[in-house]
């Protein structure tokens, strides 16, 4: 068993966004992103099956998918697509964001 503060663990990025590896296995992975607003992670996509999750721990912001879909994302808030489905977020505020990939890539 292992235990991970991601308030203390997790930091903010000045240039493009704070990431730390919470867990990484055969069977998930985790991350942690930090943004400050207006930083986001660009729409992409990963060519394997699976699925990822993303979740909102604060902040506000907007998940971003294809064709500049957006869809609001606050504190709470948990999207969950395939892995091949194009994922993306965009802060309004600072924010905290907890992925989950399974299978891990």
């Amino acid at each position: 068993m292992k235990k991970i503060n991601l308030y203390e663990s997790g930091k903010f990025a000045e240039t493009g966004f704070g990431k730390l590896l919470v867990h990484d296995s055969p069977y998930f992975k985790i991350l942690n992103f930090n943004f400050k607003a207006g930083q986001e992670l660009p729409v992409h996509a990963h060519d394997i099956e699976g699925q990822v999750s993303l979740t909102v721990l604060e902040g506000e912001g907007e998940f971003l998918g294809k064709d500049g879909a957006t869809v609001p994302a606050k504190k709470g808030d948990v999207l969950i697509s395939e892995i091949a489905e194009p994922h993306g977020l965009r802060a309004k505020t600072d924010l905290r964001l907890l992925v989950t990939i399974a299978p891990p890539i």
